[in-house]
């Protein structure tokens, strides 16, 4: 087991879901749950423990970029727009 993991423990059948994603149980049955959901229990094993296997993101469901990100032809604030991936701001001298 792994320093990080040593005193690490997962949620339990019956507390509150902190992160909206996919959980796991220990028998592998996945599951979606949101946030202030209770983790439900197994048919079969009763109380078990869920570990998170994905994040749930709403920002970017249909695959494309949020258009509040893409810079406008009129935009007064390009600066403050991201277009493109290697654009860094100068931060004086260096």
């Amino acid at each position: 087991m792994s320093e990080y993991n040593k005193d690490r423990m997962d949620p339990v059948s019956g507390e509150k879901v902190e992160v909206d994603g996919v959980y796991k149980n220990e028998w592998g049955r996945e599951q979606e749950l949101k946030r202030g959901d209770k983790f439900p229990s197994d048919v079969m094993l009763g109380e078990t423990e869920w570990s998170q296997t994905e994040m749930s993101f709403d920002n970017h469901h249909e695959g494309q970029t949020d258009p509040r990100l893409i810079p406008k032809e009129n935009d007064a604030d390009k600066q403050g727009k991201i277009n493109h991936p290697r654009r860094q701001m100068d931060r004086g001298k260096k």
